[in-house]
């Protein structure tokens, strides 16, 4: 007889850790998410689809210290809970990892809804319609910010529904009409969705408007939400509800800008772990965001894309509602409204394999989910939505002064080649100068890069164009309206010079757009993907060929004939004696600094 057997012979008391076990045995199976995260689920019941953490207050640790306590009468100790827990973590390390959603999952092409409530019931949707059911395929977590959904009403009465949301929001149709699209789209779970910008003057209803849209598709006891202060604040907040929305928003700090960037696309902010030093937890997810505000200020280029600004009316004063009345109409409408948006969705699902837009913007998902909208609706939500984006950009564009007075100059003379340098000196800053005018060519750069996708949007293209041929072998730009033939990196530094009418420099005539030639010289090529030469710098009299001489010869002759470049197809001074050079420009073959190119 063994020891252990005479113990248990004699009547050794059972551990608390081990009873522990045994209950959670009988009562849960552990689950490993592909979050890192273990999780609980019961085995029996009809929320066994509902996934909670082994820790917290909502977690398994919690309840096996309730079933504990109500079986065997008295109250577990902290360290056999702490035991039981680091077993079934440990167990969960060696099971295959499975997704864990939260609210909102694909499945099979079809959408998962979770309603929230303690009957684990669910809606699925696909392209042959919605059910509820209580059988869920996906498993879904649940925090401190779920709340139940209202089961929805009656399907097949969309314009009903629609009608009813129609009465709760002061937008108009076409604003409606968008509205509409983002929270169909906001039932999607794997596409990225622009940013809802609510607009508008104080006294619009924006807030309570958008705590209604929220509560539509993700009730939350807290569905609008103050500015985060951090990054950290931030991950914690977002990871707790699908739907989010910033209320009161005025200024978007540089870091929020680039985080709510990537909670649209998908985002993943990594941390130390708790009470450990060499490992680390991860927060990813894809969010549906929204906020309200009067006005923003100036934003990022890469925010601005990823906004649906959406402007609302101020209320009459004979169409003013207390808080409670609109409560109340928004309870009574909201099982309907879901239905009529579970109805358009179910339709877009069919509809989408069969559309296909000739150009997509940036948000190419949510553009599909507008253009499938309008085929399954007679509407123009899309040509609205892309109207609205470029309102947007050129109110961007007004908000960045280096930018505007960048595109300004383009428009004028037609197109900038050369280094930041030579940009900052053609486009000075005015005075006083603005706080976001950029100091240097360093900074110069980084925000004609960030906002590129903006000047695009106006006709005007920023495109890197080789190195120049001098000693420093400076980075050049080509900065050119879109229209006309695209031309390839160019080798050397170039500005169609702006200047008033008749201003004339060595003979030749600029004008605001364009280099007009002297009609008594050859007429020259226009330049192209092999043109070389800056066409100012081959303009310039005698001043850079005898500089070219001089550097060949230690002399400078007299010019003897002109000839034409063969690099860049100008006209240009030969020289008697200089070599080096034959048939181009000293411009071409030596790389000489271009002519000045100030403006005037």
């Amino acid at each position: 007889m063994t020891a252990h057997e005479d113990e248990e012979g004699q009547g050794k008391k059972v551990s608390q850790a081990t009873r522990l076990i045994q209950l959670a045995d009988d009562l849960v199976d552990v689950v490993a998410g592909t979050d890192g995260r273990a999780y609980a689920t019961a085995r029996t019941g009809a929320a066994r689809h509902i996934a909670f953490p082994l820790k917290g207050q909502r977690g398994l640790r919690a309840r096996l210290a309730r079933f504990y306590a109500d079986v065997c009468g008295s109250v577990p100790s902290q360290s056999a809970l702490t035991d039981v827990t680091a077993v079934l973590e440990g167990r969960a390390m060696d099971l295959e990892p499975r997704p864990v959603a939260l609210r909102l999952a694909s499945h099979q092409g079809r959408v998962v809804l979770d309603l929230g409530g303690a009957d684990g019931r669910c809606v699925i949707a696909g392209p042959d319609g919605w059910h509820v059911t209580t059988d869920s395929p996906v498993l879904f977590r649940r925090t401190g910010l779920t709340s139940p959904i209202p089961a929805p009403g009656e399907a097949g009465r969309t314009e009903a529904g629609i009608a009813k949301l129609r009465s709760l929001l002061n937008v108009d149709e076409p604003g409606l009409r968008l509205l509409v699209g983002w929270l169909v789209s906001g039932l999607i779970a794997d596409m990225p969705h622009p940013i809802l910008a609510a607009r508008g003057e104080q006294g619009t209803g924006k807030s309570t408007a958008l705590a209604m849209l929220m509560n539509l598709i993700d009730p939350s006891p807290a569905p609008l939400r103050s500015l985060p202060k951090d990054q950290k604040a931030w991950a914690t907040t977002a990871a707790a509800s699908w739907a989010v929305c910033l209320d009161n928003v005025s200024t978007i700090a540089p870091w929020l800008s680039d985080t709510l960037c990537k909670a649209v696309t998908g985002e993943g902010v990594v941390d130390r772990a708790l009470y450990s030093d060499d490992d680390v937890t991860v927060l990813s997810f894809r969010r549906l965001l929204a906020m309200t505000s009067i006005d923003t200020g100036a934003l990022a280029s890469d925010l601005t894309e990823r906004l649906l600004p959406v402007e609302f009316l101020p209320i009459k004063r004979d169409q003013r509602r207390t808080d409670a009345s609109l409560q109340q109409a928004y309870q009574d409408a909201a099982p309907d409204i879901l239905a009529a948006l579970l109805d358009l969705l179910c339709q877009i699902l069919a509809e989408l394999p069969h559309t296909h837009l000739d150009e997509l913007p940036r948000m190419a998902d949510f553009a599909r989910v507008l253009g499938a909208l309008d085929r399954v609706t007679g509407w123009s939500t899309l040509d609205t939505y892309l109207a609205a984006t470029e309102v947007t950009t050129s109110d961007l564009l007004d908000a960045r002064p280096f930018t505007a007075a960048v595109a300004a100059m383009v428009e004028e003379a037609g197109e900038f080649t050369g280094t930041i340098g030579q940009l900052i000196e053609v486009v000075p800053a005015p005075e006083p100068r603005p706080k976001s005018w950029p100091v240097d060519a360093t900074r110069a750069a980084g925000q004609l890069k960030r906002d590129a996708p903006v000047l695009r949007a106006v006709g005007i293209t920023v495109e890197e164009a080789g190195r120049s041929r001098d000693r420093h072998r400076s980075r050049l730009y080509r900065i050119a309206l879109t229209s006309g033939v695209e031309t390839a990196p160019l080798q050397r530094p170039h500005l169609a010079r702006p200047t008033e009418v008749g201003d004339e420099e060595d003979g030749h005539v600029f004008s605001a757009h364009a280099t007009t030639p002297d009609p008594t010289k050859p007429a020259s090529a226009p330049v192209t993907e092999q043109n070389a030469c800056s066409e100012a710098a081959a303009d310039t009299a005698g001043a850079a060929d005898a500089a070219a001489a001089q550097l060949s010869n230690d002399t400078a002759p007299e010019p003897v004939e002109s000839g034409t470049c063969r690099t860049c197809h100008r006209t240009f001074r030969r020289y008697q004696g200089g070599t080096g050079y034959g048939d181009q420009c000293a411009s071409c073959a030596l790389g000489a600094p271009p002519p000045s190119t100030s403006p005037g």
